[in-house]
């Protein structure tokens, strides 16, 4: 039996493992939780117990979820998507529902030897299998650089209107499960204490929240404005329990509240530690329920559990979303990208779970199938377009009459500029070429802007750019150059790929976030990377020395000569301990700062001695005390002197331990 710090540790260790794991399999952190639950579970090797505490604390994860979940909710946002969210969002969850209970009551009649479920149970069922992966299918979406595209759009409507469905349905479930002969009665109490506690918060919390917060910001103290975040949260949870509702409604309310203050975004930095830490642990302790032994004994019966949900799911959403004024190909895409589970259902499940509504042995089995849904999801969006193709029959003809239409209004040009993206960056572009009478065609993703450009005048089509098809039509061949105007190194690596083998000698000038992947989007053939961090940096030194006295003239010989070298001089910079995941990566160019002390090898030797050029690594100043030395060959080091290095991550590794070792 292990202590409770011991059991604390074993859950960091396989958490931590189990997120690197995926990380590395470029896989959602969620499913390594589910996957290092169920390694670590009484299922598996049993170094963690299924205990009620370890329930308890993971139950807070869901709270923060909630919580979060209701700082996104947005009234001008509901109104501006009423019709997808509360039309296609509510058909899809209704009928979900309704199919499920139907379906427990066909088994019932047919098979009673077999399966046996009461509606309460089906009910409870029913929205689970309604939830979806909000998690992996906005990241998925996010990264495909669909999330503005029309079934991006769908899809983002139906996942907000699940979000909002689980609230009723944590309500209703707990309810359905008491005594039967009172049903109409505890339905109308659970109401009626939900309508009255949810009016108290509103109308009361409205009032006090946005007071109460300048209270605390006037205070000025970081760990006030935590502790009072927190205080918030709970507080919420623990009234609405007090009422017999469940603990996520009073955090979702709260993040309700608090999205309508100025303090949103604060807010929602603030909680994201703790909710992603509370959250893994949930999930962890859905995979500990998974017993893999019964699983693998009834194979089957999960294979047909998994496939009958995700296609019914997927039929019943592209049916939907046809049925809303969608086409064919725009229909399939959005049932694929919501035909898994969800991460709110493992909620629903656990819940339904808990009450003794469904067997635990169905548990396992359902629980084993939702897992695996998700684990295919990444595969599924992957293969989406391919799938389309060959299920929507005229989704040829679509994709042939928009790129008709692209080829259509660029036939005319020549020499012109292909603007990739028309967000803001693109449309300052677009409007300058205009005032020098150069001609552009701009490509995006998101219908309304073109639309609404188009309406004005603008030369821009839907269109993706990273598509060969799509370079093509907006006539790759005669363009004189392409700029990429949004900052994404995965979509521009994929269009550099495209223009390498359609047009090699065309001049690409492609945006960045940072240096970062400087190296390698010019490596992939940009002609130009314009990191935006950088130029806001050399903005911002040129204004400053301009208000210091420096002559105008020498400012900009300075900034000249910073992008004459392709900011050689600029590039890498002191990142202290604000490190995120990705700054593992070996291609990072940093600075680092290596003080000899009197045991250091470079003592008493010249710099060329060194031979630091030979790793990678530039010596960009060697102090000393407070005089920054000449870098001539023949510096000798002394003790005491700080040397500032520039090179990979790796390589700064290596000069640090040739200076000290």
């Amino acid at each position: 039996m292990f202590s409770a710090l011991e059991i604390t540790l074993i859950l960091l260790s396989a958490a931590v493992l189990g997120v690197v794991a995926f990380r590395m399999l470029q896989m959602p952190p969620m499913l390594g939780y589910l996957v290092v639950g169920m390694l670590i579970g009484p299922h598996a090797l049993g170094l963690v117990e299924d205990s009620k505490n370890t329930h308890q604390l993971a139950e807070f994860g869901v709270v923060f979820l909630m919580f979060s979940i209701g700082l996104e909710f947005s009234l001008p946002k509901l109104v501006a998507m009423r019709k997808t969210v509360f039309g296609l969002g509510m058909a899809q969850v209704l009928l979900t529902i309704a199919a499920a209970m139907v379906f427990a009551w066909m088994m019932a009649e047919l098979l009673p030897q077999l399966m046996s479920i009461s509606w309460q149970a089906s009910f409870a069922l029913g929205g689970a299998l309604a939830m979806s992966s909000t998690a992996i299918v906005s990241k998925m979406l996010t990264e495909r650089m669909e999330l503005e595209s029309e079934h991006g759009r769908r899809i983002i409507a139906i996942l907000l209107f699940q979000d909002l469905a689980l609230v009723p349905l944590l309500i209703l479930v707990p309810a359905l499960a008491t005594d039967q002969g009172n049903l109409l009665e505890t339905l109308a109490w659970a109401g009626f204490k939900a309508v009255i506690v949810l009016v108290l918060l509103l109308v009361i919390g409205q009032k006090l929240m946005r007071w109460w917060f300048q209270v605390v910001v006037k205070r000025r103290s970081q760990e006030l404005f935590m502790l009072n975040l927190l205080l918030i949260v709970l507080g919420a949870a623990w009234i609405t329990e007090l009422a017999g509702l469940s603990l996520a409604l009073g955090s979702f309310v709260a993040g309700m509240l608090i999205s309508e203050t100025e303090y949103k975004h604060q807010v929602e930095e603030d909680i994201k530690p703790f909710r992603d830490v509370l959250l893994g642990l949930f999930f962890i302790t859905i995979g500990m329920l998974l017993n893999m032994t019964l699983v693998w004994q009834n194979w089957w019966l999960v294979l047909l559990l998994l496939l009958m949900p995700v296609l019914f799911k997927f039929v019943l959403i592209a049916g939907l979303a046809k049925a809303f004024g969608a086409s064919a190909g725009i229909a399939v895409r959005t049932g694929l990208g919501l035909a898994q589970a969800g991460e709110f259902g493992f909620v629903l499940l656990n819940q339904a779970g808990a009450l003794r509504l469904v067997d635990p042995f169905m548990i396992q089995l359902i629980l084993a199938a939702m897992v695996l849904s998700m684990l295919l999801t990444p595969l599924i969006l992957a293969k989406s377009d391919a799938i389309v193709l060959k299920l929507s029959a005229n989704e040829w003809m679509t994709q042939s009459l928009a790129l008709t239409q692209i080829a259509a209004r660029t036939m005319s040009h020549q020499k012109h500029v292909i603007i990739a993206g028309f967000g803001r960056s693109g449309q300052s572009l677009a409007k300058l070429l205009e005032e020098e009478g150069l001609a552009y065609h701009a490509l995006d993703l998101d219908p309304e802007l073109v639309r609404d450009a188009q309406g004005s005048g603008s030369h821009v089509s839907y269109g993706d750019a990273a598509r060969r098809e799509s370079l093509v039509a907006a006539g790759i061949h005669r363009a004189s150059a392409l700029v990429v105007t949004y900052a994404s190194t995965p979509s521009a690596l994929k269009l550099l790929h495209c223009v390498h083998e359609l047009a090699p000698n065309l001049p690409v000038i492609v945006r960045s976030y940072d240096d970062a992947d400087l190296d390698k989007l010019r490596a992939a053939g940009a002609t130009e990377v314009v990191p935006e961090a950088i130029e806001g940096s050399l903005m911002l030194a040129s204004h400053a020395l301009m208000l210091l006295g420096v002559p105008l003239r020498r400012v900009v010989h300075r900034i000249q000569a910073a992008r004459g070298e392709r900011y050689a001089s600029f590039r890498g910079y002191f990142h202290g301990l604000a490190v995120d995941a990705s700054d593992v990566d070996h291609l990072q160019i940093r600075l680092r700062s290596v003080t000899l002390n009197d045991e250091a090898r470079a003592i008493g030797k010249p710099l060329a001695a060194l031979e630091l050029d030979g790793i990678g690594v530039d010596i960009m100043t060697v102090r000393r005390g407070l005089q920054n030395l000449d870098l001539s060959a023949g510096l000798v080091l002394k003790m005491g002197d700080v040397v500032v290095l520039r090179g990979a991550v790796r390589a700064l590794v290596l000069a640090e331990a040739r200076l000290l070792q």
